[in-house]
């Protein structure tokens, strides 16, 4: 499975309008449909894990408190780096994240997140 520009695109433009749009299901299908082997999540200065129960947690904990505003994202070859800020609900309080994607053969996702806190 090798993953092109438009298809990338499209994956992370999809999960961020599927979260803010509080669509559990189609965030977790946008996922599977471009990590269908291995999806790893990374929050870098932890190590790399399983990323579904990751998926799973974020979405419990943070959904309801948080929208996603996209600022950029790059995508070169198999990989994209994403800045996102998180904006905290009913606040002026926004937590910006790059976000690296890697789509490796075989329908493997690996995932680091870089978080600035407020």
């Amino acid at each position: 499975m090798t993953m092109d520009a438009k298809t990338i695109e499209q994956f992370l433009h999809a999960q961020v309008e599927c979260w803010n749009a509080g669509d559990k299901q189609g965030f977790l299908e946008a996922y599977r449909g471009v990590a269908p082997s291995t999806l790893t999540i990374e929050y870098v200065g932890r190590p790399a894990t399983d990323g579904w129960p990751v998926l799973e947690g974020m979405w419990t904990q943070q959904n309801a408190k948080i929208a996603i505003e996209e600022i950029t994202c790059i995508i070169n070859g198999q990989e994209a780096a994403c800045h996102n800020r998180n904006k905290i609900k009913g606040t002026d309080v926004a937590i910006e994240t790059i976000e690296l994607y890697r789509f490796d053969a075989g329908g493997r996702l690996s995932v680091r997140y870089f978080i600035r806190q407020p």
